[in-house]
């Protein structure tokens, strides 16, 4: 049984700092992880996913912390 935690979009909001407009445009051009469908008209993020986006932009931006 999966136990992620599952996160509506004004969780996400907060999380990452992003807008409603700025997420779904993100979406859009494949720089944000793809919500999960929860019912007819509701979507969610897995908080696993959101995490990993947000370490991938910290990586980016601070190149020279995260050398392998």
């Amino acid at each position: 049984m999966i136990s992620e935690k599952v996160l509506r979009l004004p969780a996400v909001q907060e999380k990452t700092g992003k807008s409603r407009s700025s997420i779904y445009l993100a979406i859009a051009n494949g720089a944000f992880p793809n919500p999960i469908k929860l019912g007819q008209r509701s979507v969610g993020w897995t908080e696993s996913s959101i995490n990993a986006w947000i370490e991938q932009r910290v990586k980016q931006s601070q190149p020279e912390l995260h050398r392998e």
